[in-house]
């Protein structure tokens, strides 16, 4: 007789790789509809996706097909919510995604609130989809299938502001929140340096980012850097273990620009 096999959602390799001290890297998705965009990603060597539906307008009937053909594939989906609606993150994470990235947050209060969207109980209080893409659309006991997908999913609160900074130690200690992810550039107009993403302010506020992030046993985030790799390092050398290194947007921009140039195109 065979025997049925153990209930447990697909493997989040991000979460993955980053508990085992590794570097994940991340492209985030703004242009690409298809789910192509998935398969270039693991061609390329991506650990995960960020689908921005903050700043795209992408619909979940979308997500929902991204997502489920990058985890296929072996690499992870993770979809930034627009806001901390707790429905809307329940939503992008019953479409596929393996974690949800959470904008603006600044207190432990909201993060709190982040998990019970996010979790299941008891961490938090999500409600159960029985059939869902995590399990291939399998059914088992409640509470295994729930406490598999606890220990699957990545949940990441955005630090963006002064506000954020100083309260990212409280932010990092709530459980169930697993990474805080630096916006820079959001980070450095709070601060009053808009685009200087060197200036002194900025490597400070990673310091106390980073600082939490190692007290509570959680992962640093590094966003916004992708046009300077050298800064990026500084912030992986603080402990960093994802980092987000463009947008399929930038990408073919830059792509097509250097092509254009090699053939001499007027710009006048």
């Amino acid at each position: 007789m065979m025997m049925e096999p153990a209930l447990t959602p697909q493997t989040n390799r991000m979460k993955t790789k980053m508990e085992a001290g590794g570097l994940a890297l991340g492209m985030i998705v703004r242009l690409m509809r298809n789910v192509e965009i998935a398969a270039i990603a693991h061609s390329a060597g991506f650990d995960c996706l960020y689908i921005d539906l903050e700043h795209c307008s992408f619909s979940l009937e979308t997500v929902s097909q991204i997502c489920m053909t990058a985890t296929a594939l072996g690499v992870t989906p993770v979809v930034r919510v627009p806001g901390h609606d707790g429905a809307t993150i329940s939503r992008a994470l019953e479409c596929g995604a393996q974690g949800v990235i959470v904008p603006h947050l600044e207190t432990a209060d909201q993060a709190r609130a982040v998990v019970q969207a996010a979790c299941f109980p008891p961490i938090g209080n999500r409600s159960l989809l029985g059939p869902n893409p995590h399990t291939l659309f399998r059914t088992g006991p409640a509470a295994e299938v729930m406490e598999a997908m606890n220990k699957a999913v990545l949940v990441v609160a955005m630090i963006e502001s002064v506000t954020a900074v100083d309260n990212a130690d409280e932010i990092a200690a709530v459980p169930g929140m697993d990474m805080l992810l630096v916006g820079t550039n959001d980070l450095c107009n709070a601060l009053r340096v808009p685009g200087q993403l060197d200036h002194p302010q900025v490597l400070d506020s990673y310091k106390r980012v980073a600082a939490a992030c190692h007290r509570h046993g959680k992962h640093l985030g590094v966003g916004g850097l992708n046009s300077r790799p050298d800064l990026a390092r500084q912030m992986i050398d603080l402990g960093g273990r994802y980092v987000s290194t463009g947008s399929d947007t930038g990408f073919l921009m830059a792509a097509a620009t250097a092509t254009a140039a090699l053939y001499g195109k007027d710009k006048a």
